[in-house]
């Protein structure tokens, strides 16, 4: 039995011996075969040394919270806020340089141009000095401040046909002279001894800057009372 165990190994030896000298020797004429399936993973490796120490950083100079970072870029445009409160008014500021002269204006009206008046009361009951200009002091109408309550007389502004007028209370005899730059124009005189009131008027033409008054005479008796003034009165009739 164990003999036949020898030879059947034998034959299958012999059989199995030419082709593996066929492989050795002959060059392989067949097709690759396709790749092996890939093999599990290896381990880690060890390891490695420790490295050097490195270089020291940058002091650290603030605290152990929050730090601010790098400023960013600037953000989109938001949408316009509600008007606020108004402040307080600034301090004036320098005055500007002067611009241009405008252009003229339009021209006023004849009427307003060409208005002269006045209407002027005496009422102390004092008689003026002798020989003197009766100051009236009281302005009743004053029309571009003609008439002078200081001196007394009236300075023609606007040349024309003029009318002068006095009202006086008298308190004894009265002579009053209308004079114009001190040329006697007219006089009026009231000689009666009694209480009563006399007036007088006169129309004459002025020329600019010429000026009217009245003065007393010998007999001075202008005064006043409680129930009326003495008064000089003078209006232009038309302008020239």
């Amino acid at each position: 039995m164990l003999f036949q165990c020898f030879l059947l190994t034998g034959a299958l030896l012999s059989l199995a011996v030419p082709p593996l000298v066929a492989m050795e020797t002959c060059p392989s004429t067949g097709m690759p075969g396709l790749p092996g399936i890939p093999g599990v993973p290896g381990r880690d490796g060890r390891d490695g040394e420790k490295g050097e120490k490195g270089d020291s950083g940058a002091e650290w100079r603030g605290g152990h919270g929050p730090q601010k970072g790098l400023k960013g870029e600037p953000g989109l445009l938001g949408h316009a806020g509600k008007r606020g409160q108004s402040g307080e008014p600034g301090e004036p500021g320098i005055s500007g340089i002067s611009g241009p002269p405008g252009e003229p204006g339009e021209a006023g009206s004849a009427t307003a141009q060409q208005k002269a008046a006045f209407s002027v009361a005496r009422g102390t009951t004092e008689f003026p000095d002798k020989a003197s200009v009766i100051r009236f002091t009281k302005v009743i109408t004053n029309i571009q401040n003609d008439y002078d309550t200081e001196t007394g007389h009236f300075r023609c502004r606007v040349p024309g046909m003029y009318y002068f007028a006095f009202h006086a209370t008298l308190g004894d005899k009265l002579c009053v002279l209308m004079k114009l730059d001190n040329n006697l124009l007219t006089s009026f005189c009231d000689l009666r001894r009694r209480k009563q009131v006399t007036s007088g008027g006169l129309a004459v033409y002025l020329s600019q800057g010429q000026e009217v008054w009245l003065e007393t005479k010998d007999h001075r008796g202008m005064t006043a009372n409680e129930h009326g003034y003495s008064i000089f009165s003078g209006f232009l009739l038309h302008p020239y």
